[in-house]
């Protein structure tokens, strides 16, 4: 069994998980807003690196982050990307060893990354739901994010998905594009009630899902590392300011109870959706009706509502059979980190 790293390379954040020994070591989340340039990449990629230990271990790379406008295409931006990643491991650990993961065809080495880059691009939710589906057999992988949730049946040890490419999972309901942090509010509504009546908001990025979950009090501060829709300070009465500017309200005459009110009911239409889209995905019957929702990401604690709503148990990610972890801080970060886990775990097992 080798050591091994693997590596969830987003738009938005690196996500980067150490195994050695059988056993999940460390897990860690950097900013990394591609859209800003590479240079974000080769900065987070090199606080990991530099802070691992001196033997060489197997590196195993999954991404979303081909999606970033920064490329002009899908095929540029896999390719970008593992070249980025490649030169510097090459700088920093020259003995280590390098692959990006295709779903079915594996961990491939860097030099068939451009022929095998429509399966490289956004396969992360494939590797966190093959490694469930191994695991338990049953079950729906919900894992919410700060950008995006993914739903994922498998059944028999086999994933259950009718989508492969991010196009298909749209259409499918296994790909929402809602999260707990980064999603902006006009995304979610186009009439929201306030005063006793239904306004319709601005269309305006004035506020995020960050700033709803903030003022409901179920916001992990560690897990918001990005900034702000105006770039200020992560406040209460900052988000506040920003959720009330959505309704052409002031916080000074509206007041931080009626912006909490509206954050309620912002939070409570996020919830419903993501259930609409769960309920799609279990009335194509793939999965048994008692299988449980497996609740990863860092909004893992809104699965457990939809699991109650969907009259399902819930499993944690964390509590999968092989995710024993070397502290409660590893263990918890996985849950987060879901898919650079089950890449390093595959890794971990390669034959490479």
């Amino acid at each position: 069994m080798h050591d091994a790293v693997g590596w969830d390379i987003g738009g938005a954040h690196l996500k980067a998980a150490r195994c050695a020994g059988g056993r999940l070591e460390s897990v860690r989340q950097l900013p990394t807003p591609l859209w800003l340039g590479l240079q974000h990449l080769d900065e987070a990629a090199a606080a990991v690196l530099d802070a691992l230990p001196a033997a060489p271990v197997l590196h195993a790379v999954t991404m979303t982050g081909e999606l970033a406008d920064l490329f002009p295409d899908r095929h540029r931006g896999v390719c970008g990307i593992a070249d980025a990643f490649a030169a510097q491991l090459a700088r920093r650990r020259p003995r280590d060893g390098l692959r990006f993961f295709a779903g079915d065809a594996g961990l491939l080495p860097h030099a068939e990354v451009a022929a095998a880059s429509r399966a490289i691009a956004s396969a992360n939710w494939l590797a966190s739901a093959a490694w469930c589906a191994a695991a338990l057999g049953d079950g729906v992988l919900v894992d919410l994010g700060s950008t995006t949730t993914d739903i994922v049946p498998f059944a028999g040890g086999r994933i259950r998905a009718i989508g492969a490419s991010d196009a298909e999972r749209l259409e499918s309901g296994e790909l929402v594009y809602l999260g707990v942090l980064r999603t902006p509010l006009m995304a979610l509504a186009q009439r929201v009630p306030f005063g006793g009546l239904l306004r319709r908001p601005m269309n305006e990025y004035f506020a995020t899902t960050a700033d709803v979950m903030r003022l409901c009090g179920e916001i992990d501060e560690a897990t918001d590392m990005l900034p702000a829709a105006d770039q200020g300070e992560k406040s209460l009465e900052a988000s506040a300011r920003r959720l009330l500017r959505m309704v052409a309200e002031d916080l000074p005459e509206a007041g931080l109870d009626r912006a909490r009110e509206l954050a309620r009911w912002y939070r409570a239409r996020l919830v419903d959706e993501l259930h609409g889209a769960l309920d799609e995905v279990l009335q194509r019957g793939a999965v048994p009706p008692r299988a449980p929702l497996v609740a990863a990401g860092i909004g893992a604690p809104l699965v457990e509502e939809l699991a109650a709503r969907a009259r399902r148990p819930l499993l944690r990610w964390e509590d999968l059979p092989g995710m024993e972890a070397a502290t409660a801080e590893a263990r918890a970060w996985s849950a987060r980190c879901a898919p650079a886990v089950a890449v390093a775990r595959l890794a971990a097992e390669c034959d490479a």
